[in-house]
């Protein structure tokens, strides 16, 4: 058996590209016993985990790579394959897309404990699940969240730079000068439309032509596949959350009415709560809460998101419509905002950032009328290479990882 899977080992780690390093590779904990790997599919979990075999195991007699629902794996078993490979000598087990293991995280709790001694890395691209398995595994596994291409990433792979990691204060402190820097070596804005309409998923450089294509799959693959079998849902409740997806991705901007929503998908208000946790959690949407204290702030999202542009994109280029620009702009905005902090609406503003900074966003011809009394506030522009004083383009938050 283990020749079949090992053979399978081999084509898959052939296969992949070892040259460009997401942001996350560096900020792993790679000493870690276990080691799970979390986000959206399409976003390179597979290839990070790989270039991690090939710089520290080199051949499948110290670490073999497995996926969930392969075949043999199936028959033979989690735990079982762990005790047939381990028995012959082998140091450590890469298991992608787990989520598709029926009860997994029984299993890898097994091997864990078993086999302290070994390495575990795996991966898996519904939330949803890897959610419940976080809470079973939470003192045994480190988890991480990988994100689609930051701006900064789509620039690097695409441009060969190597542009840096930026805080929020290096944006709102030295704009001008890096928006100038930029500015000077590429044709940023044209670059920044780029990635707004592919450059968030890495497997763009498979082909442009069929991009959208690809995206509407994994968006039919997390409706029918990752949350119809957690959630246990019949093909019409699907059919709802799709049309909740739709619903959002239209809208200029979303900003969420239950009660109203609850009488348009013909569903009771607790569903409406229940299918937004789906969405967000599988990746599909983003979710903000309003500045709220308390009971209200958990339960009540006050706007939301598709959860990139790309996916934006993909959804209006299906459903032959035209993105609203305002809503391009604040997606891409609360997108890369949300691996730096916490963000959440504002009161007479778009967002606050900690509870402290405040941002309008807008396109290239709106001024500081409406914030301008308003201290630590911004303006963040699109279509604008260069800012000044409190005016920051709008790619500039692009490098936030």
């Amino acid at each position: 058996m283990l020749d079949e899977i090992t053979y399978f080992h081999e084509r898959t780690v052939s296969a992949s590209s070892f040259v460009f390093k997401r942001y996350l590779y560096d900020q792993i904990a790679w000493n870690s016993q276990c080691i799970c790997i979390a986000g959206a599919r399409g976003t390179g979990k597979t290839t990070l985990l790989i270039q991690h075999f090939h710089e520290n195991y080199g051949s499948v007699e110290r670490c073999l790579y497995l996926s969930a629902d392969n075949i043999q794996i199936a028959s033979l078993g989690l735990l079982n394959t762990a005790k047939e490979y381990f028995k012959y000598g082998g140091d450590a087990l890469i298991i992608d897309e787990i989520h598709k293991y029926p009860e997994w995280q029984v299993e890898l709790k097994n091997i864990i404990d078993i086999y302290k001694d070994k390495k575990l890395y795996f991966s898996g691209s519904s939330s949803l699940n890897l959610h419940t398995g976080k809470a079973d595994l939470s003192r045994r596994a480190v988890y991480y969240n990988l994100q689609g291409l930051s701006f900064r990433e789509f620039l690097n792979l695409e441009k060969g730079f190597h542009f840096p990691v930026l805080s929020v204060d290096d944006i709102l402190n030295n704009h001008v000068e890096i928006a100038g820097t930029l500015s000077k070596k590429l044709k940023i804005l044209k670059l920044f439309r780029d990635y707004l309409t592919y450059g968030y998923y890495p497997f763009y450089l498979e082909g442009r032509d069929t991009y959208y294509h690809k995206l509407s799959n994994i968006i039919e693959k997390i409706l029918y596949e990752d949350i119809a079998i957690i959630g246990n849902l019949k093909r019409g409740s699907v059919i709802t959350l799709k049309k909740m997806l739709w619903i959002v991705a239209t809208s200029a901007p979303f900003s969420v009415n239950i009660e109203k929503l609850s009488r348009e998908l013909g569903i009771s208000k607790e569903y409406v709560y229940v299918y937004f946790d789906y969405l967000e959690k599988s990746g599909l949407l983003g979710t903000l809460r309003g500045e709220l204290k308390g009971y209200k702030v958990v339960r009540k999202p006050e706007k939301v998101f598709v959860e990139n542009t790309n996916l934006l994109y993909a959804i209006n280029h299906s459903l032959k419509t035209s993105g609203n620009e305002g809503v391009i702009r604040e997606t891409f905005f609360v997108n890369q905002m949300k691996t730096a902090g916490v963000l959440s609406c504002g009161e007479n503003w778009d967002f606050t950032f900690n509870d402290k900074v405040h941002f309008e966003i807008g396109g290239k011809g709106k001024n500081l009328k409406q914030i301008y009394d308003v201290k630590n506030s911004y303006l963040v522009s699109d279509q604008i290479e260069i800012g000044f004083q409190r005016k920051i383009p709008l790619y500039l938050f692009g490098f936030l990882y």
